[in-house]
């Protein structure tokens, strides 16, 4: 059993599909074929069936899913940890980020990084808040950036910048150009949110909270898994949601959108970091450049 045969083994089983895994790893699929072959004779047993044009794992191949990703994550933290003997002329830098800061506010701090080390291979990871906190405490990412709380007493977050959030309609919705909205309206409105995990939902349910509409009284007509797809619901008529600053300036720009005198109260975006394990060198440089110390405190 190679690291290359795991690496193929979860990436099938993340995509259930052999040619995407094949390509997101840059190998023929017929070696990847063969190297999933190969795996199960060598312990026979079967990994996958095939179920119309998906490849879903058996019992088995859900059991081993969880130690190949451990092993995995393990010899990635093992080859960095050489790595940082060096200068950081190699290696590889690990970012799990929230859908709003990595659209937005990261990739200019990426850049700077890469322009200063560029031997290291930076790996950017998008998920929602609950995702991302996933991804640091089990060592799959050095460093995350969020813009959500995280529960886990294992992490700490650092504030790195902030962000407001902006309510908004379609240009024909019933709301546009009101000069209020009061409790009732709002709880009687339909609205488009992110996911339950998502820092911008829970932002927005917590403003919607202290004007007086529960959520549980929020009437959802739509949950979708990306600030672009809420955006394009709500530009098409369907609700009132509320996104960063940033992902609704071109629409309300273009009168795609416009924006509703709701006082919505900034929010931040905080680096997610682990309380007992260091970031990695390549971690450590990035916080420097942001002005942060890697040491928790």
């Amino acid at each position: 059993m190679t690291l290359d045969q795991l690496r193929l083994f979860v990436a099938v089983a993340e995509r259930q599909h052999l040619t995407q895994a094949a390509r997101a790893l840059n190998v023929a699929q017929s070696a990847a074929s063969h190297a999933i072959a190969a795996l199960e004779a060598r312990h026979g047993t079967r990994l996958f069936d095939r179920v119309g044009r998906r490849i879903v794992l058996t019992e088995a191949g859900r059991a081993f899913l969880d130690q190949a990703r451990l092993v995995l994550t393990q010899a990635d933290r093992a080859e960095r940890t050489l790595n940082e003997f060096g200068t950081l002329a190699r290696g590889t830098l690990a970012v799990h980020a929230s859908q709003t800061i990595a659209g937005s506010w990261l990739p200019r701090h990426l850049v700077a990084f890469r322009r200063v080390w560029p031997g290291v291979m930076v790996r950017l990871s998008i998920g929602n808040t609950a995702q991302v906190a996933d991804a640091v405490d089990s060592g799959r990412a050095d460093v995350g950036f969020v813009e959500g709380a995280v529960a886990a007493e294992t992490l700490e977050r650092r504030l790195v910048a902030r962000d407001r959030l902006v309510a908004v309609v379609g240009p024909e919705h019933e709301w546009c150009g009101r000069e209020s909205l009061d409790a009732a309206t709002l709880a009687s409105g339909a609205w488009v949110l992110r996911e339950p995990g998502s820092g911008t939902r829970a932002a927005l349910e917590t403003a919607l909270a202290g004007l007086g509409v529960p959520t549980a009284q929020l009437q959802v007509a739509l949950e979708l898994p990306s600030n672009e797809a809420v955006r394009a619901a709500v530009e098409a008529g369907l609700g009132a949601t509320a996104l960063s600053a940033s992902v609704v300036a071109p629409s309300l720009e273009a009168g795609l959108l416009q924006a509703l005198p709701l006082r919505l109260p900034d929010r931040a975006y905080h680096v997610v970091l682990h309380r007992h394990r260091p970031p990695g060198r390549a971690g450590g440089a990035l916080l420097a450049l942001m002005g942060l110390d890697a040491v928790s405190g």
